[in-house]
């Protein structure tokens, strides 16, 4: 080996002490797929547990008090590291330094996480529609790769919806990486289905995803039926105007809003970051 061609590993000296009840982690990966959208990955505590779908608060040791912001965990629960994907907002409290972080550099995470998107506050069923628009992509690209989601359910469609094609890009290297997976893809075969819009550039498939639900393009793309209580579950997370309307039509066809503490047929995850 060449070591004369090896670049350093990174080394950040932290500025301010780190507070209590939080890890200090250090960035692994880094992939930027738009101006808007960046995706990066941490070394993952040994101690920290969570749920597939779950969310955690996370920021950066550069000041006394560091400014804390609820990012979806896009990794599954059984990944040796954990990934998050995020927006960039140039004048965003934690955004603005986040999406300048390299690999070496150190991210904070509290040690708890928490949230609504997970399989434990739906009621079994059939299917399991994953609604998600922009990087609310994130708790679902953790579900998608859980081998207990595909024990509770028989079909998994995922549908995303972003402005334009190359924001669609992390959902289908997300979708192509599962099915090939060692550990996952075996259960994906026939029962993970991807559904894809834009709302801004042309694209094969364009419109609002309350939209293709209304005029049943949704279903008819995929071969089913619309929503049935009976047999469908439905999980939400994007922008506050398409979480209010999907939540309007799953509550018109008969679906009940569940929780931790109360499962029931579709939930709503309200944790977003800037």
């Amino acid at each position: 080996m060449n070591t004369a061609m090896q670049k350093p590993e990174a080394v950040q000296t932290l500025d301010y002490p780190i507070p209590s009840g939080v890890y200090a982690e250090r960035v692994v990966s880094v992939k930027h797929y738009t101006d808007r959208l960046f995706s990066f990955r941490i070394t993952r505590p040994r101690s920290f547990r969570f749920r597939s779908g779950e969310f955690v608060m996370i920021g950066l040791p550069n000041a006394e008090k560091p400014v804390f912001r609820a990012y979806s965990i896009a990794s599954p629960n059984w990944d040796e590291e954990v990934e998050f994907f995020s927006i960039k907002v140039p004048d965003g409290p934690l955004t603005q330094h986040l999406q300048k972080i390299q690999p070496g550099d150190t991210v904070l995470m509290r040690q708890k996480s928490t949230g609504t998107l997970v399989n434990d506050a739906l009621t079994p069923g059939k299917r399991l529609y994953m609604i998600s628009t922009g990087t609310g992509i994130a708790p679902f690209a953790s579900l998608v790769r859980d081998p207990e989601t595909y024990d509770k359910f028989d079909q998994l469609i995922l549908t995303h919806t972003c402005r334009d094609k190359a924001e669609l890009k992390y959902g289908e290297e997300l979708i192509a990486a599962t099915r090939e997976d060692p550990l996952i893809g075996e259960l994906t075969g026939g029962r993970l289905h991807h559904f894809t819009s834009t709302t801004r550039e042309e694209s094969p498939r364009m419109g609002r995803i309350t939209a293709l639900i209304e005029n049943g393009e949704l279903f008819s793309a995929l071969g089913t039926a619309p929503f049935d209580p009976a047999q469908d579950r439905v999980m939400i997370c994007g922008s506050m105007s398409m979480l209010k309307d999907v939540k309007t039509l799953v509550e018109e066809v008969g679906l009940k809003e569940g929780s931790n503490a109360e499962p029931a047929d579709f939930v709503v995850e309200r944790a977003f970051v800037g």
